[in-house]
């Protein structure tokens, strides 16, 4: 990636991270958070035992209103009734009674006494502190209990607020923590909210101010107390035991039933509340996980669930409200708080991962990076439900949205810029390199320019026996048929086995091993090439079409050692090519196949670094125009293992034949070589050697080494 691109990239990276991951805070937050519920709902579902829960719910529910004598009566005139349970609750053993309702007036100035019943239970609890009246804080005028009512629970010190935090979108996520009130002589101070106190006076601790910021209850910090609020971590399913205000009452009434409400009230924050369908509901987070609403779930005291109430098609995605602050009292109990990442950590986090999605952007192919960054996110989602699990929450929502921005910024920018230089090199060029070439080209990011280097390789030079006559043969049409089809598949071949096709020369196919790209194995490659292309030939020959029975013959010389590679030409017009005295043997050891009656011939060097993977068969020992030293000649007959046992057996005749030849044992060498030349190219040439070298034996120095006159 050229430096432009790279700092391009990454002030786009950080321009869409630091952009998205502030507004993400703003307007992603908390569409991610209820996301991750459901995520989490459907991963590794929150489902607790509604028996241990430490908060119990006595609800107001459609069931009070259809029930005597609530049914009969206007709610305000319900006190006496409430009375009751609030006495049998406190004598059964309850921590706390929170009133997640309000009764602002009263019949009280109308009918002298009513209400009596009612203010001595609430000044006996809130005498012990377990009575909590709720309020509502709206705007300067807040929504008080009657004030009897007030007077009789101990006026502020057992009132608390019942508000909940609705986010931008009215989803109700966290509740407040604290709430700035007055003390009894009119001084500001700092007032717990309902959740925090039912919590608190149920633990017995109030909550501790932390020096760094926020708060603390029993020795745990409770996460975003800096910012006075609190994430509800909501369960999945009734996680709540909730229990009918109608049922308790006719307890109270008619069976006086202190065993039931120990058995269930004992040592519980209880919260009374509406449970309604129209009143007091709210959009939470829970939204996305929804069910069929169903009767109270508690246990029944006198009268059985109500029938006909619940229709088991409709489902809501909100909940009563009672059953928000039920979950945070349940949530700062059990410790099972979730923390959120301060802004600037969850910024700079986004920010890091969408400079990885900036990088899979300008490092792969667009459409590669796409499914790159497809699995990113995926794997993004499954790491932020595993956090919730845990309680930390991460922003879902944010990577994802910054990544897609970013790659769909950064792929219109490598279409228009980055990558136009290399589309026009393709086209200029694709049909000139082979792809390896123009791939490492591409890389390296420089166009073609004159130069080279030695290199290491195998060259492959190959011919077809008796072109020259087969084209006068052929109308051009039909001779441009039959070579294409040919070039094509031995081009084929030799690509496929990491080759570089240098040139074709009428009939004749130049290749290279070992380049562009490095290849520890380019001689055994080569020499598969070659097998493989000789099999392929007696393929075509067999049936193809554009053959049209005529029947072609390769040659084929392999050699390997030094040689120039590079880009060579002129200034306007080069090729990338190989050079030296390596590609001339190769071309020498082709044409030497015709005088030997082979078809593959390789130098010795060439059958050392192939080693073993490869049949092989020593054919000669030769001086070719140009060399001093000699060279050794061997055929391979077919890789290791797969070589027919015919061949490898015909191998060792002939090598046998071969030593005598070299011992000066003419005459052997001539009946061994005699015995096989009716199948064997070369065993003809030795047998015609041998008799000539019994009839007029070599000079005394004779070193058995040919020299092939012709290049």
């Amino acid at each position: 990636m050229r430096p432009r691109d790279l700092m391009i990239a990454g002030l786009v990276a950080l321009l869409v991270g630091g952009v998205v991951g502030f507004v993400g805070d703003q307007r992603l937050g908390g569409l991610s958070i209820d996301l991750l519920f459901w995520l989490r709902h459907q991963i590794y579902p929150r489902q607790l035992d509604a028996a241990q829960s430490p908060t119990v719910v006595v609800a107001i529910d459609e069931e009070t209103y259809r029930t005597p004598p609530f049914n009969e009566i206007p709610n305000a005139l319900w006190t006496p009734q409430i009375a009751g349970v609030l006495d049998a609750l406190i004598a059964g053993g309850a921590a706390v009674v929170g009133f997640d309702v309000i009764f602002p007036t009263s019949v009280e100035p109308l009918v002298p006494g009513y209400d009596r019943g009612f203010r001595v239970a609430l000044q006996n609890g809130g005498r012990a502190g377990k009575v909590v009246l709720g309020k509502v804080q709206h705007q300067q005028l807040p929504i008080k209990p009657y004030v009897g009512q007030s007077i009789a629970v101990g006026n502020q010190r057992n009132i608390r607020s019942v508000n909940l935090f609705r986010d931008g979108d009215d989803v109700v996520r966290r509740v407040p923590l604290t709430f700035a009130g007055q003390d009894a002589g009119g001084a500001p101070r700092a007032e717990t909210s309902m959740a925090l106190e039912l919590a608190a006076r149920a633990l017995g601790q109030p909550p501790a101010v932390l020096a760094e910021g926020g708060l603390a209850l029993v020795g745990r910090r409770i996460p975003g107390s800096e910012r006075d609020a609190m994430l509800v971590n909501f369960a999945d399913g009734d996680a709540v035991p909730t229990y009918s205000l109608a049922d308790l009452q006719a307890c109270v009434e008619q069976h006086r039933d202190a065993d039931f409400f120990r058995e269930h009230f004992a040592g519980k924050v209880v919260l009374i509340g509406a449970v309604l369908d129209v009143e007091d509901r709210q959009l939470t987070s829970k939204r996305f996980i929804t069910a069929p609403e169903g009767p109270s779930a508690g246990a029944r005291c006198v009268h059985p669930p109500m029938a006909g109430l619940f229709r088991g098609d409709v489902v809501r995605d909100t909940i009563p409200g009672v059953f928000v602050h039920a979950g945070a009292v349940n949530d700062l109990l059990r410790g099972d708080m979730l923390a959120e990442l301060s802004p600037p950590w969850s910024r700079l986090l986004v920010v890091g991962l969408t400079l990885g999605a900036a990088g899979l952007s300008m490092t792969l192919a667009p459409a590669l990076a796409g499914a790159a960054l497809a699995g990113a996110i995926l794997a993004w989602g499954l790491v932020a439900t595993v956090a919730f699990r845990h309680g930390l929450v991460l922003p879902l929502l944010a990577f994802p949205v910054a990544a897609l921005i970013t790659f769909t910024l950064l792929t219109g920018f490598r279409f228009a810029v980055t990558d136009r230089d290399k589309r026009q090199l393709r086209r200029s060029f694709g049909l000139y390199l082979a792809p390896a070439v123009l791939d490492r080209m591409l890389a390296s990011d420089r166009p073609p320019a004159l130069g080279g280097e030695l290199r290491t390789v195998t060259m492959f030079f190959s011919d077809v026996a008796g072109f020259t006559s087969l084209s006068e043969r052929l109308a051009p049409a039909e001779l441009v048929a039959l070579m294409n089809e040919y070039l094509t598949a031995m081009t084929d071949i030799i690509e496929a086995e990491s080759g570089l096709v240098d040139k074709y020369i009428g009939d004749a196919i130049v290749a290279v091993f070992g380049v562009p790209l490095d290849d520890g194995q380019h001689a055994l490659h080569a020499v598969r090439a070659a097998l493989a292309c000789q099999a392929r030939l007696d393929l075509l020959n067999a049936g193809s079409p554009a053959f049209a029975g005529h029947v072609l013959a390769a040659r084929i010389g392999l050699a390997t050692g030094e040689a120039l590679v590079g880009n060579v030409g002129s200034r306007r017009r080069f090729n990338y090519t190989a050079m030296g005295d390596t590609v001339n043997l190769a071309a020498r050891l082709e044409g030497a196949n015709k005088g030997y009656g082979t078809s593959i011939l390789v130098a010795e060097a060439t059958r050392a670094a192939a080693g073993d993977g490869v049949a092989w068969r020593e054919i000669d020992r030769v001086r070719v125009v140009g060399r001093a030293a000699p060279v050794g000649l061997f055929e391979p007959l077919g890789l290791a293992g797969a070589t027919p046992p015919a061949r490898l057996a015909l191998a060792a005749r002939f090598a046998a034949g071969l030593a005598d030849y070299r011992s000066r044992r003419f005459a052997d060498a001539a009946a061994r070589f005699a015995a096989l030349a009716g199948e064997d190219g070369p065993s003809r040439l030795y047998a015609g050697r041998a008799d000539r070298f019994r009839a007029t034996p070599p000079p005394r120095d004779w070193d058995g080494v040919t020299t092939l006159e012709s290049k």
